[in-house]
């Protein structure tokens, strides 16, 4: 019998209904729908609270294999909301770019290094280009961590895109415009997100 059918019958048995079981397991109906028609497994800790409140084993519930599959499917989801964080976490280190002294400024033929808010060696363009992708990024890292914190994954992969494409352009537009501190830090976010991308990879995502 499979865990669908072997859940159902508990249930069943118990006389509760999916949104009973539900309450009792702290999960939507709609996540005990899903197991009882076979579209999906729980998590370990829900298997644990299904196994404590009808008084069987996980064995009894799920075999050796699927135990296995669910735990290494939990593990690759813990690992890749973990890789998300960090990536939202990557894009706010973008305020760097705003109040840190990464650019020069000449005053009575001393250089001195100040923030984007007193930046006045280049032009207005590149100002306002500047403060747009940076504040782009700084965006994109809080819907990032809001994403994950509220495990809502449907707009993930946007986000990373334009994460990756607005990191690339600012490394390019800050190289072309001679901002030496600015592109290193820009470049090393950029090996970050990299690194952070193939991780993701690696783990199946």
């Amino acid at each position: 019998m499979e865990f669908c059918e072997k859940l159902r019958e508990l249930r069943k048995i118990r006389g509760l209904t999916q949104e009973e079981l539900a309450e009792i397991l702290y999960v939507s109906r709609t996540a005990v729908s899903k197991w009882e028609s076979g579209r999906g497994y729980p998590s370990i800790d829900s298997l644990k609270e299904i196994s404590n409140y009808f008084s069987v084993t996980i064995d009894d519930l799920l075999s050796a294999e699927k135990l296995i599959f669910i735990a290494e499917k939990e593990n690759q989801t813990n690992i890749d909301n973990i890789c998300q964080m960090l990536f939202g976490f990557t894009d706010l280190f973008s305020v760097i770019f705003i109040v840190f002294p990464l650019y020069p400024k000449n005053i009575d033929n001393y250089i001195f290094s100040v923030n984007l808010f007193e930046y006045t060696e280049t032009s207005e363009f590149n100002l306002t280009v500047y403060w747009i992708m940076f504040i782009l990024l700084i965006l994109t890292g809080i819907f990032k961590l809001l994403l994950t914190h509220f495990r809502i994954g449907k707009l993930q992969k946007s986000l990373t895109a334009c994460s990756v494409i607005i990191n690339i352009l600012a490394v390019i537009i800050l190289a072309l415009a001679g901002e030496t501190y600015p592109v290193t830090v820009a470049f090393l976010l950029l090996l970050a997100k990299g690194f952070l991308f193939i991780r993701q990879t690696k783990s199946g995502f």
